[in-house]
């Protein structure tokens, strides 16, 4: 039962990771660099961009070796990590749910297609582009989405859990 637990959650990786690829191969032969196609005028389009900085372009203006030693060391680190918390998730003696496997799937998942662009190209390709109003939200891209979706079930399980009388805690897990 738990080797096919291990395998569901390493293929819900890979499958982020292949669709993160093969979206921003897509968008790098399709689009010119900074260039945008208008999908819902004000509220989404799809644009060509790279960006050497962390999230929502955060160390974009540091030197390159600085840049490169915290964004790739951190996030060889943090995916390292994660990806042992997902191993441990599906171990036999585990009492994590599909719910905690899920999201450390995704996160995995796009924690290793962001680490793959940063290694290969210096840059993470982005492409997504929504507007709410007049705010315009960072550009993403589906590790990015993964990223974000993955927390997000995180925090929904360890709220569901701490909100648990212990007794039933293991029960709900075990499902």
């Amino acid at each position: 039962m738990r080797m096919r637990a291990r395998l569901t959650a390493f293929g819900i990786s890979a499958v982020v990771l292949l669709l993160d690829r093969a979206t921003k191969l897509l968008i790098e032969s399709s689009v010119p660099r900074w260039d945008a196609w208008v999908v819902i005028p004000g509220i989404f389009n799809i644009i060509h961009t790279e960006n050497r900085g962390a999230a929502f372009g955060m160390l974009a203006d540091s030197t390159a070796e600085w840049r490169a030693f915290v964004l790739v060391g951190l996030s060889l680190v943090v995916t390292a990590f994660v990806a042992a918390l997902l191993w441990q998730s599906t171990a036999p003696s585990s009492k994590d749910g599909w719910g905690m496997r899920t999201a450390l799937a995704l996160v995995v998942g796009g924690a290793v297609g962001n680490l793959y662009d940063r290694l290969s190209q210096g840059a993470v390709t982005d492409f997504l582009q929504v507007f709410i109003g007049t705010y315009e939200w960072p550009a993403f891209n589906v590790a990015d989405s993964a990223i974000s979706i993955g927390a997000a079930l995180l925090l929904l399980d360890l709220i569901r859990h701490w909100r648990q009388p212990d007794g039933s805690r293991n029960a709900a897990q075990a499902h």
